[in-house]
């Protein structure tokens, strides 16, 4: 298989879907801590009993079930909308069918996270808005019994065997205990250079206002973790498959190179998930035969393989600009919001995108945060933590998140539909110069129990 080949392969999958006329929508999915209030690990299967009653009760048709009989994926066929577990039961997700308008998806979120957290009530569990579990060492943090999840738990624990010149964390689990809130919207061909550039460029005020995942009782200056646990761990060996675009996209040309550049990490054949080193994307499709690892029912047993072109539906990265073979941009780097501003990341990016060129003007001709030695990449870094960097001017700041604020909303107005409202709870957060982060500890510091912060997050 020759790199040309590849290559075109790769531009059928990820590019060409741009360049499709089509009407613009929007996807959000939402991820959300199952917290055990009696400080004991959440049972599964009281997680099991609540899902049952929440797919009959909606109308929701089993689509994943895992090798014990649990499901673990239902998808309601009229509007698209799939409750799943991410990683682990310890981990709820609402993923919502493609809608032209937010406000209805605000409104079936609603609808779901009442239900179910009158169901969880009697256990004394909740869901919660928080990025990161924050009961998560009671808990049993184990991956859903399946072939894709059992093979990720897997990898991520492969780090010991590496001696590479990157730091690796050590929490190799953490897939079972964080949260995040994802938002999929169009975009054209002609514009996803200056989408991924603009949004590149956006992400330390993301972090300034978004940030909400504190690992409780360790590194606490770290108001969004989410960050360094895909950074540092196997997934980020190839820091092309996470993170921020650290270089300037010139050209459709210069993304699909990108996207090349790429690794995969892992292949099915048959019903076996196989593991094995990343490899590059390229040189993995032009390889003779692969070896790794599967799960044969007992153990991890070798492999190998011949890779083929269809392998390509395995590339996965975790990009906080994600380009997906859906012909949309996958945006992933908040994390999971206190349910009261649950839909506010959704409309501050659904705002922007019609905007992306004066947003990138505005970023291009910034003093505040940029042309001062440092490039995106190393600001959100910086804005991750709990303190800015003093170099910074702070008025300038969040002057400057305002004004970013400022063009969603008229994003959002030009659209007719009544969704600026979802920015309201951002404007507080400029107002206050905080965060849910920050407002965590503003509350424990105040006298406040952990407990009172969860339940605060977790109303709607």
């Amino acid at each position: 298989m020759d790199k040309d080949y590849i290559i075109e392969q790769l531009e059928k999958r990820y590019i060409e879907p741009t360049k499709k006329k089509r009407e613009s929508y929007i996807g959000v999915e939402i991820e959300m801590p199952i917290v055990n209030l009696n400080k004991e690990a959440v049972d599964f299967s009281v997680v099991h009993s609540v899902a049952d009653e929440f797919i009959a009760h909606f109308g929701f048709s089993p689509c994943g079930i895992d090798d014990e009989g649990f499901i673990y994926s239902a998808e309601n066929d009229e509007n698209g909308d799939i409750l799943s577990f991410d990683c682990s039961y310890n981990n709820l997700e609402l993923s919502f069918g493609k809608e032209k308008n937010l406000l209805a998806v605000d409104e079936r979120f609603h609808i779901y996270v009442k239900y179910l957290s009158e169901r969880f009530k009697p256990y004394n569990y909740t869901l919660t808005g928080m990025g990161i579990n924050p009961y998560r060492k009671y808990n049993r943090n184990v991956p859903i019994q399946n072939g894709r999840y059992r093979m990720l738990f897997h990898h991520l624990h492969t780090y010991k065997r590496y001696h590479l010149p990157m730091y690796f964390h050590h929490y190799p689990e953490y897939g079972t205990f964080s949260s995040a809130s994802q938002v999929q919207l169009d975009v054209d061909y002609d514009r996803l250079p200056v989408t991924i550039n603009a949004f590149t460029k956006l992400e330390p005020i993301k972090a300034l206002l978004f940030n909400n995942s504190v690992l409780l009782g360790e590194d606490e200056d770290l108001y969004c973790c989410r960050d360094m646990f895909w950074e540092n761990s196997t997934h980020g060996i190839n820091p092309h498959n996470i993170g921020m675009f650290d270089c300037e996209i010139g050209s459709q040309e210069e993304l699909l190179e990108y996207i090349a550049s790429t690794s995969i990490y892992c292949a099915e054949r048959g019903e076996k998930y196989i593991n094995f080193p990343p490899i590059n994307i390229v040189k993995y499709l032009k390889s003779e035969k692969i070896t790794g690892e599967y799960f044969d029912g007992e153990k991890y047993s070798t492999i190998e393989f011949k890779p083929e072109i269809d392998d390509l539906k395995y590339l996965r990265t975790f990009k906080f600009e994600d380009l997906t073979f859906r012909g949309t941009i996958e945006f992933r780097s908040v994390c999971c919001q206190p349910f009261g501003s649950a839909m506010s990341a959704a409309a501050f990016h659904i705002g922007l995108m019609d905007n992306v060129e004066k947003l990138d003007e505005i970023l291009r001709n910034d003093r505040v945060l940029y042309h001062n030695g440092y490039n995106a990449s190393e600001l959100r870094k910086m804005f991750v933590h709990s303190k800015i960097p003093d170099f910074i001017d702070k008025d300038a700041l969040y002057e400057l998140a305002e004004r970013i604020l400022d063009l969603s909303k008229a994003g959002l107005i030009s659209r007719g539909l009544g969704e600026e409202k979802f920015l309201a709870p951002l404007y507080t957060r400029i107002t206050k110069r905080t965060n849910p982060a920050g407002n965590l500890f503003s509350e424990l510091s105040n006298g406040h129990s952990l407990e009172d912060v969860i339940l605060e997050y977790s109303r709607i």
